[in-house]
């Protein structure tokens, strides 16, 4: 038949297809014309479907494709149609450039006074004053100065400018790596994507970018439609169209009223065959996002962006006036759904309609902003102490005047306190923040590919470290999804393993044959396996191909029978879904008649049979009584096996009366039964020591199943999900409804929170129960903590809730496209014991930034400290500009990767999870924090006043402007940073444990920025000179400083010996007064707060902060050191 379709066009070319010939390169239809036929919907499309085509193989054949064989694969007549109607792809964004990303970190507020203060004071060094020599300036330019140094004035401001250009390289740098880095993540979840499409009459399994227009595709529950196409045959076809329109409804497809199929929409129902006709840009999905500009302009700011959006919707609002008013597309919720998506994924706004910010970032965001309003109070008041000393000490206490000529000396001392002054700013605000959470995110996500974890949204990395709950599914997660028919129930007979096909009376069997081969999905087979003495591949539907397998185990084939009757040839099908949880087929008889063959849930489907097959294949009459009878003698003791219990029925209709095949109640009922079976699923044998492992981390366990309950339970038992001897609850989702609704049937939270605690497996539940019981438990504010909830699913009607979890696992092997979709991180080998590796990771990101934070800190508030009281008292700060740099640098970029490329180990699964609001910084580490913060201190003002005579050298108090670097001041700073050095190998741990070096040499990235610190501090203090106002140092100063760099980690473990409970002032300061660390930081209910706080930074204050929202969607470098 396909080969007389396609040899037709040859023979009987019509003439307006000739006169088309020339645009279409031989094809009979245009771009054009395709482009505005699938701007059509309904009826108008089918009008013109067949005023333009006769009828859909009209369109097929102007196509040269075949419905049934598809396309020839030949290379040629691809590529052809590639150039012709262009190719299945939407050309992402251009990323940004390296210039882009240099000028976005120079926009940064604290960098760009730097860049102002240190021009100027460049400019004003270059300035000398005619009256230089004179004394009327005061004590401008006395002490030790000579012309050479007068010269190297300009030192300093260079210094500062060309630290800033060394920031600004960083963090462009990273940002480019992490968007590299993320687009190759992308492109890869991109390549994953495959679509099933018949090409020589083969099924194949081609990337949905190899899609042509003429491709012959399949379509099946669950799909995300990847290009425009019209429908040539379709069962019960229902199509989720809320990405397009926003109307949640889902619409019914059918090839004689609405066959035209949308890409980006989701296959909800049923299944069927598309002829493709719009691929890539000219794809309804592709023309929106062209509008939307994806393919061209660079991310404009917000503003612009809008402007951009209304363009578009206007322009989509005029074409949708074409169509009828009624199908007038909204363009506003693209955002929400499928068609936004890779612009989100691109540039995650703060809108995205995923979850609101992550609990970890929320946190972040307040500290951060709350550190930088410390430090913008401490950097002022500095300055303007700075400057009134200097004005009441020139002209009151030595009552000058100001002369004009030494104007410029006076601005230059104003100058240099300014930049004292931003030095102070720049060490106070901890910038590294955005940076530590990104590498240990995404060094984390790198490193969770290897265990199976394909991590789609960042930040769902940390968050699985908090969760405190988990509902999975059964199958394929906890089992291993190959299934087999073990038990059956067959003409009055309970076989406990496979009867023998003698032992079956031949109607019976050939009835049994019959209904599953037809009853189940064409898609679906058992192939021979790949490899000797493997197991045969079952592909599509497990639970099918169990069945399918029990017909091979009866030593007979469903293939013939399905060839007897190809897929076309069936009446009618009412394909399975969640409310239905049955699948019934409709075959015509060669009498006439039809006969139904339906396949379901045993209980449903026992329901509706009157008769029974008896062992000579007579009907029985079935009573209610009877089916009890065989729930309790049957079904249960299968169940309690932990099996999945199947019951398939028949019934015929004689020729004369044919049924309203739309009511589908009186069609699917008064069945005979045939036979039930008993389906095994074994668990994953490495389920019950993950579960295990869960259960000692604190983390619930809990089963959501469609499967009956005593199967549930069962299986439940099997992977240690309820124990003996526990208090908990198996509830099924009619009895789960009832205690959580009231008298008018609406869910109440109080119900709720009665029964979720104990709730251990939901049997027989529906999409909606999972997604309820998910929502209940996360917005409960029982128990101590609230809840932090990760779902699992594989099914299109898992969505919802794995939107709603606040991190949904998608399965990668037997999962469906829409809940990939939905998920953030999908698990590529479908297995429960990657969760419990995804937990791990995440609770390691979270003690990566609790001990970059507890550094960092400690480095904040002694510069901060040291630099302000320094300055008060000697009117300079011990700590250089440059220096201050250099120890931000060191703080910030350089311990933000060591500490955070930590690898995690199995202890972190011995803790409860930290739950949604405890506070970041933990007493211990506020311990810590002011603990070292004391030592350090103490040794540098010991240094900066006594030091001098310590060291017998001369003191760099007071020292007048462009005076040579003293060694008095090197060796504060030389001290400060071997400080810090050993300090951070303190920060390693922050539970208190005694052992700093545990595992040090685990982690190479640690010890390489350690030592490399170190010698580049050597070579700064050595021959840094004028620019970091060093002074070279000798071995016995080395030494000593050295010594007290040490001292901190004897004084880490003098800490470590203080019990923290002791100190119960300690914990108002995690609260309460330490108010230049965090206030109030109970943050579950504070999204305000956050948004608050998001303003705050609006304002420019800590422009720096840019990087936070970035992190959500970007992968950086620190993985590709790992």
């Amino acid at each position: 038949m396909g080969d007389m379709a396609n040899s037709s066009i040859e023979f009987h070319p019509k003439p307006q297809q000739q006169r088309e010939a020339p645009h279409a390169g031989g094809f009979g239809c245009t771009l054009a014309e395709l482009r505005t036929l699938m701007e059509l919907r309904g009826a108008e499309a089918l009008q013109k479907i067949q005023e333009a085509y006769g009828d859909v193989s009209g369109l097929c054949r102007r196509l040269k494709t075949s419905p049934t064989e598809g396309l020839a694969d030949s290379t040629n007549d691809l590529e052809k149609r590639r150039q012709i109607y262009g190719q299945n792809f939407i050309p992402p964004k251009q990323p940004k450039t390296f210039l882009q990303l240099v000028w976005e970190a120079l926009q940064d507020v604290t960098l760009i006074i730097l860049e102002v203060a240190a021009i100027v004071s460049l400019g004003l060094s270059f300035y000398a004053p005619p009256g230089e020599e004179s004394e009327a300036c005061g004590n401008v330019s006395g002490g030790a100065e000579d012309e050479g140094e007068a010269e190297a004035g300009w030192i300093e401001g260079a210094a500062i400018l060309l630290s800033v250009i060394c920031v600004v390289l960083v963090t462009a740098f990273n940002d480019w790596s992490k968007e590299k880095q993320f687009r190759g993540l992308q492109s890869r979840i991109e390549q994953e994507q495959k679509f099933t499409v018949i090409r020589n009459g083969q099924l194949l399994q081609v990337p949905v970018a190899a899609l042509v227009v003429g491709d012959i595709a399949q379509v099946k529950y669950g799909d995300l439609l990847p290009a425009d196409g019209v429908l040539i045959q379709g069962n019960d076809l229902k199509i989720d169209e809320s990405s397009l329109t926003g109307e949640s409804d889902h619409v019914r497809k059918s090839a004689d009223k609405d066959p035209m199929l949308l890409s980006g929409t989701h296959v909800m129902e049923g299944s069927g065959r598309m002829v493709v006709t719009a691929v890539g840009v000219n794809s309804q999905t592709g023309i929106i996002f062209t509008l939307l500009g994806a393919g061209g302009e660079e991310e404009e700011k917000k503003d612009k962006k809008g402007k951009q959006q209304d363009g578009a919707m206007d322009s989509s609002q005029t074409r949708a006036k074409k169509q009828d008013g009624a199908v007038a597309m909204e363009m506003q919720p693209l955002k929400s759904a499928e068609g936004g998506e890779m612009e989100e994924r691109e540039k995650k706004k703060a809108n995205v309609p995923k979850k609101e910010k992550s609990v970890l970032q929320g946190k972040l965001t307040k500290l951060a902003v709350q550190i930088g309003k410390a430090g913008l109070v401490m950097s002022a008041i500095t300055v303007i102490i700075l400057v009134l000393y200097f004005v009441i000490e020139t002209f009151v206490v030595d009552g000058r005047v100001w002369l004009a000529e030494c104007t410029p000396v006076y601005v230059q001392y104003f100058v240099k306190f300014f930049i004292i002054g931003v030095t102070v700013l720049v060490v106070a605000v901890p910038e590294g923040l955005p940076l530590a959470v990104t590498i240990s995110l995404a060094y984390s996500v790198k490193k969770m590919m290897k265990d199976n974890n394909l991590v789609r949204h960042l930040d769902a990395c940390e968050t699985m470290g908090n969760a405190t709950a988990i509902c999975s599914d059964k199958t394929g997660t906890l089992t291993t999804n190959r299934m087999t028919v073990v038990q059956s129930y067959l003409g009055d007979t309970h076989y406990k393993e496979i009867p023998a096909p003698s032992a079956l009376t031949p109607k019976i069997l050939d009835l049994l044959v019959h209904a599953i081969s037809i009853n189940s999905a064409y898609t679906t087979k058992i192939l021979p396996p790949e490899k000797e003495g493997a197991l045969p591949r079952q592909v599509g539907n497990k639970t099918e191909c169990a069945l399918l397998g029990f017909v091979l185990d009866l030593k007979r084939d469903f293939q013939p029978v399905r060839e007897q009757i190809p897929e076309d040839k069936l009446y009618k099908v009412y394909t399975f879904n969640s409310v239905r949880k049955s699948m019934s087929t409709v075959i015509r008889m060669p009498d006439g008649g039809f006969r139904l063959f339906s396949k379901g849930a045993s209980e449903i489907l026992l329901k509706k049979c009157t008769n029974i097959l008896n062992s000579n294949g007579e009907l029985r009459s079935f009573r209610p009584r009877d089916r009890d009878d065989m729930v309790k003698k049957i079904i249960e003791p299968m169940a309690c096996d932990g099996l999945r219990t199947i019951c398939i029925a028949y019934r015929d209709f004689s020729a004369g009366q044919e049924p309203d095949w739309d009511n589908e109640n009186e069609v699917v009922g008064d069945l005979t039964c045939i036979a039930v079976v008993g389906i095994e699923d074994p668990v994953r044998p490495e389920v019950p020591e993950a579960i295990r492992k869960c259960q000692r981390a604190g983390i619930t366990v809990r089963m959501v199943t469609g499967d009956n309950i005593n199967t549930a339970r069962a299986i439940a038992a099997k992977c240690g999900i309820i124990q003996p001897g526990e208090d908990f609850l198996c509830l099924e989702g009619k009895e789960f409804n009832r205690r959580i609704r009231n008298e008018k049937g609406e869910i109440e939270q109080e119900r709720l929170d009665k029964v979720w605690p104990k709730l251990r497996v939901l049997a027989r539940s529906s999409p909606t129960d999972k997604h309820t019981l998910v929502k209940g438990i996360i917005d409960s504010t029982t128990g101590e903590q609230r809840q932090v909830v990760a779902v699992t699913g594989d099914g299109t009607n898992d969505g919802p809730a794995l939107k709603k979890a606040d991190v949904g696992f998608a399965m990668g092997i037997a999962g469906t496209d829409v809940a990939k979709e939905a998920s953030d991180i999908i698990l590529t080998d479908d297995n429960f014991t990657s969760i419990v590796k995804a937990v791990m990771w995440g609770r390691n990101v979270y003690d990566s930034i609790s001990k970059f934070l507890q550094f960092q800190l400690t480095v904040n508030v002694v510069a901060v400290i040291v630099a302000f009281t320094g300055a008060c008292i000697t009117q300079d700060s011990p700590l250089k500009a440059v220096q201050m740099l250099w120890v931000n640098l060191i703080m910030d970029t350089f311990a933000s990767l060591a500490l955070a490329t930590e690898p995690p180990t199995e202890s972190l699964l011995l803790r409860k999870p930290y739950g949604r609001d405890k506070p970041l910084i933990s007493r211990t580490m506020m311990k810590n924090i002011l603990g070292h913060a004391v030592y350090q201190l103490t040794i540098i003002f010991t240094l900066l006043f006594v030091g001098e005579l310590f060291f017998d050298i001369d003191s760099g108090r007071n020292a007048p402007l462009h005076s040579p670097p003293s060694e008095h001041y090197t060796i504060i700073f030389n001290t400060f940073v071997m400080m810090q050095l050993f300090n951070e190998i303190n920060a390693r741990k922050i539970h208190g444990e005694r052992n700093v070096f545990d595992g040090i040499f685990s982690n190479p990235i640690f010890c390489t920025i350690v030592l490399g610190t170190f010698g580049i501090q050597i070579v700064i203090v050595q021959f840094g000179g004028k620019p970091f106002s060093c002074s070279p140092l000798s071995t016995e100063q080395w030494l000593w400083c050295l010594f007290v760099g040490v001292g901190e980690l004897v004084w880490g473990q003098v800490i470590a010996t203080i019990p923290t409970s002791q100190l119960k002032c300690l914990k108002e300061a995690g609260h309460g007064p330490g108010k230049d660390e965090m206030t109030d930081e109970e943050l579950a209910e504070g999204e305000e707060e956050i948004d608050h706080a998001e303003r705050e930074l609006r304002r420019g204050q800590i422009l720096w902060f840019r990087g936070l929202n970035r992190i959500q969607t970007q992968v950086c470098w620190g993985g590709k050191k790992g």
